[in-house]
């Protein structure tokens, strides 16, 4: 009879499957990829069944390994829920709360904000995790989660905390070389500055009967902080948050007639998670910074 495999490697055969590769569940666990690998021949070898083909592209998992990872997948839930229920009881004001928040927010939003917070309570170490996709608060990736959109799990505790207005921007040393726009229509004459295999901006402008083409952005990128940094430089006109700009030495809004959809903040923590004296501190007191900051 087969020994019962250790947690250990159903952890790693559970990342493999849901990150697919050996290189992103390293990644994922904090593990080496040979770890990970290793895991996986000792798990294969413990089950007496093959789990994945080995490919030239990496690990590519079977039938039967499809078939294992939902229930090693409830399973590994129900112990971060565990773990969660334990932490939510310890009376302990010191420790560590890890934020998880927009790489605009945790660059330009958090760090002012952090100051009094770190003075309040400065026994609770932070753990910052700049991040424009979801983490899993489930799953322990991050105990609280200062999302830009509604989240739709029910086991989480979230509040809307208010609304982030988004306007068309400009530096003025870009402004005093090539002019102010008044009208919409005048900005196919300047150099814009937006996404680039995103076509958000472009299906919000259309939306609002502008005719935006991905041709008109002159300097693209998918990082909202490089873009951001782009605009502060002067390289042209593109689109920031209100506060910031308002925030910002030598940033102008333009074209007030220009409606764009403004950004929803929400503050989220798992429902145990918010029973703990330190997560809700610090859950509390970011409410209160960011209430400030929304306005």
């Amino acid at each position: 009879m087969n020994r019962e495999p250790d947690w250990a490697l159903w952890r790693s055969f559970a990342a493999v499957v849901s990150e697919g590769s050996l290189s992103a569940a390293a990644r994922k666990l904090g593990l080496s990829q040979p770890t990970v690998g290793r895991h996986i021949e000792a798990l294969e070898a413990t089950l007496g069944v093959t789990l994945f083909e080995r490919t030239l592209s990496g690990l590519k998992a079977n039938e039967t390994a499809l078939r294992l990872y939902e229930p090693v997948e409830t399973a590994e839930r129900a112990l971060a829920e565990a773990a969660i229920r334990a932490e939510g009881a310890q009376p302990d004001p010191g420790g560590t709360v890890r934020i998880t928040a927009s790489t605009m927010v945790s660059n330009y939003v958090l760090p002012q904000m952090l100051k009094p917070i770190r003075e309040a309570y400065p026994a609770i170490a932070l753990e910052i995790v700049p991040s424009d996709s979801a983490e899993n608060l489930l799953l322990r990736e991050a105990d609280i989660a200062i999302r830009m959109f509604r989240p739709t799990q029910l086991e989480l505790v979230t509040r809307k905390l208010g609304e982030v207005p988004i306007v068309c921007c400009a530096h003025e040393s870009y402004l005093q070389r090539h002019g102010t726009p008044s009208e919409v229509a005048e900005l196919a004459a300047h150099d814009l500055i937006g996404l680039d295999r995103s076509d958000l901006i472009i299906r919000i402008a259309r939306e609002k009967g502008y005719d935006l083409k991905r041709e008109h952005f002159r300097l693209r990128s998918d990082s909202q902080t490089h873009l951001w940094e782009l605009i502060r430089a002067g390289l042209g006109i593109g689109f920031g948050q209100a506060q910031l700009v308002r925030a910002t030495p030598g940033m102008r809004a333009l074209l007030p007639q220009m409606q764009v959809a403004p950004l929803e903040v929400w503050l989220t923590s798992h429902r145990e998670l918010a029973t703990s004296h330190r997560i809700r501190a610090i859950y509390d007191a970011l409410a209160e910074a960011l209430t400030g900051y929304i306005g």
